[in-house]
């Protein structure tokens, strides 16, 4: 079979010197270099094209422009690979903070503690929007070892956007730690400033108790109005949360409060709303009900899904 794969190997390599002129025989070669005998794919190590734009893209990073190496680092996150992705480790270290940004979202697809082990560095870079960025792409890894640095990150930043930016990455590490840290945020009093930090918090709130439930996906908040079928199609035997973990007792009591104050943001109220039926205490049932026929019918239509959701009957 090897010898069988051999000429198409040859032919593609010879031929790659004029991919860049002639793009339709770029993706010719590209097609015929996939296929081999009795339709199997050639793995990318011995794929000559592959390996031909991977050290395209090294060269571009290592000394390109910044407009080249932002090119590089799109057409990177594009191939969602593995191996593509550690590619992209040089320019978390750039001189140019754009490069830096755009270099964390290009690392994600990396072995999950080896993108954030690389990551984890731009949470204390000079400036603002990199260390958002970072979080942001912490999040996107959703490994609970992001959690100590993202938690520290939304305490301490300076900058409200990269506290927020923190705030919303923890919903998907999985870490129970980041409950407390979580809700001591809602506690606080709140202020027009810190709107987009509060809808965060209650938000991975209720993604960390869809976690516990071992939901693959977060639902998404507030929700359209969706078919019934959507709704019920998507129900488990969802019980308290907090019975096995204490820790959203005192989250959901904190997230009644919200609920219940007008002078929250609408979404931080509907936010709230997802994150009480997601840890499903048979206690939130009363607040939430008294919300379904209030103004806000977005906000109704969350504390309906979310009585749907605890297997509440209308």
């Amino acid at each position: 079979m090897i010898s069988a794969i051999q000429p198409l190997l040859v032919s593609g390599v010879c031929c790659l010197l004029m991919f860049r002129r002639i793009p339709i025989l770029g993706a010719l070669i590209h097609l015929s270099l996939l296929i081999a005998i009795n339709g199997q794919v050639i793995p990318d190590q011995v794929n000559p094209e592959r390996l031909f734009i991977e050290d395209r893209l090294r060269r571009e990073i290592a000394s390109g422009t910044t407009e080249q190496k932002r090119n590089a680092l799109f057409e990177i996150r594009n191939f969602r690979s593995e191996r593509t992705s550690a590619i992209a480790i040089p320019a978390l270290r750039d001189r140019d903070e754009t490069v830096r940004a755009t270099a964390a979202s290009s690392v994600v697809f990396m072995r999950p503690r080896e993108a954030v082990t690389a990551l984890r560095p731009l949470l204390s870079d000079k400036m603002p929007f990199v260390r958002k960025e970072a979080a942001y792409a912490l999040g996107k890894v959703g490994d609970p070892l992001a959690a100590v640095e993202l938690i520290r990150s939304m305490q301490r930043d300076k900058d409200r956007e990269v506290r927020a930016a923190a705030a919303f990455a923890l919903g998907t590490t999985g870490s129970i730690d980041a409950v407390g840290p979580l809700t001591a945020a809602l506690e606080k009093k709140p202020t027009e400033n810190d709107e987009f930090i509060r809808r965060s918090a209650a938000r991975s709130i209720g993604q960390l108790a869809e976690n516990v439930r071992g939901l693959n996906e977060s639902s998404q908040t507030p929700e359209s109005f969706l078919p019934e079928r959507y709704k019920t199609a998507a129900m488990l035997d969802i019980t308290d949360v907090a019975e096995s973990f204490p820790v959203f007792r005192s989250s959901e009591e904190v997230l009644k409060r919200v609920l219940l104050d007008r002078s929250e943001t609408d979404d931080t109220r509907r936010e709230a709303a997802f994150a009480l039926g997601a840890i499903g205490n048979p206690s939130s049932v009363a607040v939430l009900r008294a919300q379904k026929g209030g103004p806000d019918p977005y906000l109704a239509e969350i504390c309906r899904e979310a009585l749907i959701r605890m297997n509440i009957p209308e």
